[in-house]
């Protein structure tokens, strides 16, 4: 029995460790992507791939896929040459659905697939916008569902509408609407860690000042 019992704390020792190196690794590179305004695509996809090694070392946490794939989309915006998107935009799809197979349906990783589809646009906006536009539309109305009180849901509905030609359902006054409901939404919005998804407020406010 003795044994038992100090094989059974030896594991618990082993565990809670193992939890502590995660976490570190975790905010670690979460407090690198918070820097992220002096960022490049370069410097994106080094995060990404660290974040994806956390990730392979771990197999069983959602947040470092996520992360993964928040930096490579954000690296897609980056990108000026056109014929790199879509790998990149398929790698964070990749990423993004393994931490869905991990988390389940959830509003974050919803808001992250909309982003995705957003960056598949700048392809050929003429040719994509109707199908990636509205994929966007409908995932971002799937987040609002599955957690109303996401800040990112708003953000993203707004810069959508921002962005969009009025021709094809745009609207600068409608956006800025819904961005301004995100900000009040970020300021009683708590994340669930420390290395939760917490990205948006100082966005929401730079989109709003350079849109007057």
């Amino acid at each position: 029995m003795k044994s038992i019992l100090a094989c059974l704390l030896l594991f618990a020792v082993v565990t809670a460790n193992a939890q502590d190196r995660y976490e570190a690794a975790m905010k670690q590179q979460v407090a690198l992507l918070d820097s992220a305004g002096t960022f490049n695509p370069a410097s994106l996809q080094n995060l990404a791939n660290t974040f994806e090694r956390i990730a392979n070392a771990e197999q069983t946490q959602w947040l470092p896929y996520y992360y993964a794939a928040y930096c490579l989309v954000n690296e897609a915006f980056m990108t000026q040459d056109k014929s790199k998107l879509d790998p990149i935009a398929d790698k964070a799809s990749l990423l993004a659905e393994k931490a869905v197979a991990l988390k389940g349906q959830d509003s974050e990783l919803s808001c992250l697939l909309s982003l995705i589809a957003v960056s598949r646009i700048a392809v050929d906006p003429m040719t994509r916008g109707a199908k990636y536009g509205t994929e966007s539309a409908e995932l971002l109305e799937k987040a609002k569902a599955q957690n109303p009180e996401n800040p990112r849901v708003y953000l993203l509905q707004g810069q959508n509408l921002m962005y969009t030609p009025e021709a094809f359902g745009g609207s600068k006054t409608k956006g800025k609407e819904l961005v301004n409901l995100a900000l009040q939404k970020f300021s009683s919005f708590k994340p669930e860690s420390g290395i939760a998804p917490r990205w948006g407020e100082a966005y929401a406010k730079e989109l709003l000042k350079a849109n007057p």
